[in-house]
């Protein structure tokens, strides 16, 4: 199976960055105790493209995910990341803290439950990692966060605290946190996955809008619907492993692998 899909079958708006990888992973594995959650994982994903992430519970798809911000690390593999090259297992020097919070200063993450700090309003959730950790000033980091918290249709929430919140409405600020930083590249790890069904799509709304600013991101997502609509390749895995990749025509309509079929038959 080609790693890259012929350019017509790919998904309409493919990004044109003159071949450039924003993530690089090979052969990537990771284990908990004798259980091996990923077996020699490869994927790309292209500056400014979007890479959607499938298959059944416990595939490995959010381990994945976590593996690119380190907040599990890989037990075997290379990954190149925002400009970070890491190796991993035996023999390699590891991770060393620096490379650590570089890497995390150029990757955001939005996770299935949003996870704002209880205790500040939306606006002090959203300004916290670029004063505290990138040393924006607070007047500039304010600005930001409330251009941003426009974007995501929250500018009325600002000093409101999660609590108040709906769960639609604390993914979304979430979102907002998460691009204060700036990030090369962004993460979504199931972000409408503990949502009530109605307050699925402002969020997934949200995603598309940043989807078409050309953003580079990767996304483990049980919304097959969207993942065809905005993705310019979808990853299929199986057992940690890569079972089917291409673009969406192809996963959905013309995978190869009969596991990827019956996924997608029993899903869509």
């Amino acid at each position: 199976m080609n790693d890259r899909e012929a350019t017509p079958d790919r998904a309409a708006g493919a990004p044109d960055t003159g071949g450039a990888d924003a993530v690089v992973a090979r052969d990537l594995e990771k284990r908990f105790g004798g259980l091996t959650v990923l077996d020699g994982v490869s994927l790309n994903a292209r500056a400014g493209g979007i890479v959607s992430i499938i298959g059944a519970s416990g595939s490995g798809k959010s381990t994945l995910l976590r593996c690119m911000n380190l907040l599990e690390q890989p037990d075997g593999g290379d990954l190149t990341i925002a400009g970070e090259h890491l190796r991993f297992g035996q023999g390699q020097p590891g991770v060393d803290r620096k490379q650590v919070q570089r890497l995390r200063a150029s990757v955001s993450m939005v996770f299935q439950q949003s996870n704002l700090w209880p205790h500040m309003t939306v606006l002090g959730n959203v300004i916290a990692a670029p004063v505290h950790v990138l040393g924006v000033d607070k007047h500039e980091a304010v600005e930001r966060a409330d251009a941003l918290l426009a974007k995501v249709g929250l500018a009325d929430k600002r000093e409101a605290y999660p609590a108040f919140l709906s769960g639609g409405q604390q993914q979304r600020a979430g979102i907002a946190r998460a691009l204060a930083m700036q990030p090369r590249v962004l993460l979504f790890d199931e972000p409408t996955s503990a949502l009530d069904p109605e307050l699925v799509g402002e969020v997934l709304g949200v995603i598309r809008d940043l989807a078409g600013e050309g953003r580079t991101m990767m996304l483990v997502t049980h919304e097959m619907k969207f993942a065809r609509e905005v993705s310019h390749e979808v990853i299929f895995l199986h057992n940690g492993r890569v079972e089917e990749k291409g673009a969406p025509a192809k996963v959905f309509d013309r995978a190869d692998s009969e596991r990827c079929r019956q996924f997608v038959s029993a899903v869509a």
